[in-house]
């Protein structure tokens, strides 16, 4: 039998995602959602969209979701943690409104969140926060009791996380023809978001060029390019690039994109590209399609090999860091001795986000941090 692990003062974890559409019907609505209050006509939506009906209009982030729920409700079970595991999405069922509820109703009265998204940034951290105030409002106005909602911290530099990804370029150099092999570029890829997000991500003694956001993704690039070396030998060189961008022309966004990466690294004639997607927790449709889909294709158009490598997705390595990150909080908040687990030079990322950090676009309430209004 395991030993037993103390999860109290939780009763529950919530796993909190981004949701996508699981059939053509879906598509519209889903995109909706996502940009509702922007004012985004119908029919451009629909041709948004026709990045998903490529795919018989199903993203693959549920079953992904699905998959790590059930890697750790395995892992919690065969480690003696006693915690039942929730899933809630913020743009398509299950909602994390019904959620909640859900949760309410069962008496789960001290909540933790692991959000599938890794960095510091509004749309990777706050605005998930924001999200859980607009349900707790909503469950207050409907007279139900609130739980107390905590938000497990940044994983970005946890083992468990990093170590599968190691893996994943390892075994995408390894399927590279072995002429090319050694000389291959690897190229750390993830979501790029506006300059001005980027700057302002993190607590405000990080603010600053590329902000929290940027700093934490090359610490993650350098620990990868790093085990990489130790483990074939060869020093292959590397960049971080984004991806998926959304935003009006105008506006700066964080440079450069993949395909003109692939452009550049081509032109100075490096003989191959890993794309390892960073920034990524699974293999959603981003993944699918502007590295899988659009990037590679650019790569074709070039002569020029390319190999995607895997995200973390349900790697029971990934659910295992999970695992040790509720114990770890858990501790914390029963005023126990903790020593964070985190590679790298920055360190174990803060539990409780303080004021100014990653802040809205406009004032927003949001939960689970030092300005929540649901202590």
């Amino acid at each position: 039998m395991p030993d037993v692990l103390d999860a109290s003062p939780y009763d529950a974890l919530l796993l909190l995602s981004f949701g996508g559409p699981e059939g053509p019907d879906d598509v519209v609505p889903f995109l909706e959602n996502v940009t509702r209050g922007r004012g985004i006509p119908k029919e451009r939506l629909k041709e948004v969209g026709q990045h998903y009906f490529l795919f018989g209009g199903v993203s693959p982030i549920n079953d992904q979701n699905r998959a790590l729920l059930d890697a750790l409700r395995k892992d919690f079970a065969g480690h003696g943690l006693d915690l039942p595991v929730y899933w809630g999405n913020r743009n398509w069922a299950p909602y994390l409104t019904d959620t909640l509820r859900e949760m309410v109703r069962d008496g789960r009265r001290r909540i933790l969140v692991l959000a599938t998204s890794a960095y510091a940034s509004y749309s990777g951290c706050r605005q998930y926060r924001e999200n859980l105030a607009d349900s707790l409002a909503a469950l207050e106005a409907e007279g139900l009791q609130l739980p107390k909602v905590d938000k497990l911290r940044h994983y970005f530099n946890h083992p468990g996380f990093v170590d599968p990804m190691v893996d994943g370029v390892l075994r995408s150099l390894a399927d590279l023809p072995e002429d090319v092999r050694d000389g291959a570029h690897i190229a750390f890829c993830t979501h790029s978001i506006p300059n001005t997000a980027a700057d302002t991500s993190g607590p405000v003694g990080e603010h600053g060029d590329g902000g929290a956001y940027v700093a934490q993704h090359l610490d993650v690039a350098r620990l990868i390019a790093d085990a990489v070396r130790e483990r074939t030998g060869v020093d292959h060189p590397w960049q971080l690039v984004y991806q998926s961008r959304s935003g009006a022309p105008h506006i700066p966004w964080l440079e450069p994109d993949i395909c003109d990466h692939l452009e550049e690294r081509h032109a100075a004639g490096a003989p191959a590209v890993v794309m390892a997607p960073i920034g990524f927790v699974s293999d959603h449709m981003e993944v699918l399609y502007d590295l899988d889909t659009e990037a590679t294709a650019k790569a074709q158009e070039l002569g020029l090999p390319v190999r995607r490598s895997a995200t973390v997705g349900a790697d029971p390595r990934f659910a295992a860091a999970i695992r040790e990150l509720v114990v770890e909080r858990a501790r914390t908040e029963r005023g126990q001795d903790v020593t964070p687990c985190a590679l790298g030079a920055l360190g174990a990322s803060h539990n409780l986000c303080p004021v100014g950090c990653c802040p809205a676009r406009a004032p927003r309430p949001a939960a689970a941090g030092a300005d929540s209004p649901y202590a």
